[in-house]
């Protein structure tokens, strides 16, 4: 079946999913429903639970003098409200009506902040609150909302007239109402996740029936069993997820302990396997590997969520169940992506980097992925998601997965990855280096190749060579005619590069290392995209070479000092 038979059929499927999933939503909040959401007001919230995330009091008085810097792009509407302005971006308005920005007025902590927080959440629940419609009311975006307003009611409710505290409580009481009735058609992965999340905090926070505690930790505990793997991994196979429900999940656990409420066990259990997987995922100098959605790393949520980690000894070397490999060697790291894409109704993060690698010596990063950008800009989000973008090789400069050809299918799906590599072999060496032996049917579909990589890295972590070659798929035979292949390793912005002979040389703060390679090795510019201040230009090792050639291409990276 041809490349695009296959793309064709699958998109149908996710399109004919997606309507259904809209039309079922629809249906829950439609008029006839509409009612159930309204109704009594809760009291008062029981408890108020931690906050993990660390805000910015600057971000709080740019918010107070009227500029609202979200998803990359600034809004400045004025004397109107924020809510009253049309965002520019789907991802502006997720982040604006969230609310995860009130994180920044915490930090902040003085009267001033508190009522500033107070008038925007008085805005939101004025012209916002009523119409159960658009992106407020995603799930994911409603669930966020609940969170973070009932994380953050100290701020919002010291020192709030009467009026403003009913109306509040009101609008949290049916938010949780809205959510609980539509959560079985939130989008599959982190939204239904974070839905099922809000609500758990919400019978812990809000007054309610004992039965519906037991039914919310019940869903929650289902969830997390389904969605996080025994290693500690996202079905997203995305790191940043991790610490993303981490944030969560920690401050609910909290919650059911100061309740005195029995711990979920699959909250328990979620949150014991996911913490030793942040360690898993992250580089000598503190920041998350760049796979599958991975940007900009927050490392100070990542230090405070590390506290709670009783594990003891290194991470594990291989993820089986989320499909990484992690090789650590006096110093040395290596992350590679060894596993299948995400499954593609859980893929609009994913990237088409199957066998990339990121490496870091102690505090520096060298050979990293682009990342993901700031911004929404669709263009550049591709671009980031291809493989060209990663640490691995191409074939005719194609991704080894593929995307939706259209904006529109784009923007109905949520940018899923479809088909890509199916099955993945992985033989790990433990002779006298650390390292694999993989490969990947990516490009079997479109060629009748497989990629194979292998790689290994010296005890001492002075030397990690490697090889890429590919070879002839099943049945299929071999070409005579020559196919453009590329091996690309992309540097970091701190990287310093200087030719050596027919090598070139690597300076990182007080390290040098040598890249040497038996192929022609080009220079060429590169683009970093996960970084707090936007995308960075940067460089990147380039190696083509014929896929049709059965010898490949060998290299090595060797630190002089």
């Amino acid at each position: 079946m041809s490349t695009g038979l296959v793309d064709h059929s699958l998109l149908a499927v996710l399109t004919l999913r997606e309507a259904w999933r809209r039309v079922r939503r629809r249906l829950h909040t439609g008029p006839i429903h509409r009612w159930r959401f309204a109704g009594g007001t809760s009291g008062k919230l029981i408890a108020l639970p931690p906050n993990l995330r660390h805000g910015d009091p600057m971000i709080a008085e740019a918010i107070y003098a009227g500029r609202f810097h979200f998803a990359g792009q600034l809004l400045e509407p004025g004397r109107t409200s924020i809510f009253q302005s049309t965002p520019p971006s789907a991802a502006y308005a997720v982040e604006l009506h969230g609310f995860d920005w009130l994180t920044h007025h915490a930090a902040a902590g003085d009267a001033l902040a508190g009522q500033n927080a107070r008038a925007l959440v008085d805005d939101w629940i004025r012209l916002k609150g009523k119409t159960i419609a658009g992106p407020p009311f995603e799930p994911a975006v409603a669930a966020r909302r609940l969170i973070t307003w009932i994380t953050h009611a100290d701020l919002l409710l010291a020192g709030a007239e009467p009026g403003f505290y009913r109306r509040f409580m009101k609008s949290l009481s049916a938010q949780a109402r809205y959510l609980r009735a539509v959560v079985q058609e939130a989008p599959d992965g982190t939204p239904r996740l974070l839905a099922r999340t809000a609500l758990a905090f919400a019978s812990l926070c809000l007054p309610t029936a004992s039965g519906r505690v037991k039914i919310a930790a019940q869903s929650l505990s289902d969830e997390l069993d389904r969605q996080i793997f025994p290693d500690g991994g996202h079905i997203s196979r995305d790191p940043s997820a991790i610490i993303r429900i981490l944030a969560d999940l920690i401050p609910l656990r909290q919650t059911y302990l100061g309740q005195g409420q029995p711990l979920p066990k699959g909250l328990y259990s979620a949150i014991d396997r996911m913490l030793p997987a942040i360690r898993f995922f992250r580089h000598g100098d503190g920041a998350l590997a760049l796979f599958n959605g991975a940007g900009v790393s927050d490392r100070h949520l990542m230090t405070v969520l590390s506290r709670y980690d009783e594990t003891l000894g290194e991470p594990i070397s291989h993820a089986r169940q989320s499909g990484y490999h992690r090789i650590t060697a006096d110093g040395t790291i290596i992350i590679a992506d060894t596993g299948c894409p995400a499954h593609a109704s859980v893929s609009s993060n994913a990237h088409a980097g199957t066998l990339a690698f990121e490496l870091s010596s102690e505090a520096s990063r060298i050979v990293v992925n682009c990342g993901r950008p700031i911004t929404e800009d669709a263009d550049w989000r591709r671009l980031s998601r291809s493989t060209a973008a990663h640490s691995t090789v191409t074939v005719a400069d194609r991704s080894s997965s593929h995307f939706a050809r259209s904006a529109s299918l784009d923007r109905f799906l949520g940018t899923p990855l479809v088909p890509g590599p199916t099955a993945v072999t992985l033989a790990e060496t433990g002779d006298r280096c650390l390292g694999f032996d993989a490969t990947h049917n990516g490009y079997e579909r479109g060629f009748g190749l497989l990629h194979r990589r292998r790689l290994l890295v010296s005890p001492d972590g002075n030397e990690v060579e490697g090889t890429d070659r590919f070879e002839a798929a099943g049945a299929h035979t071999s070409a005579a005619t020559a196919l453009s292949a590329t091996a690309r390793f992309h540097l970091h912005p701190g990287v310093n590069v200087e030719t050596a002979g027919a090598g070139v040389r690597l300076s990182v703060r007080d390290q040098r290392w040598l890249f040497e390679t038996d192929g022609e090795l080009a220079i060429e510019d590169s683009i970093f995209f996960a970084d707090a201040c936007g995308a960075r230009r940067t460089l990147q090792l380039v190696v083509p070479f014929d896929a049709r050639d059965l010898n490949g291409i060998a290299w090595r990276f060797l630190r002089e000092r």
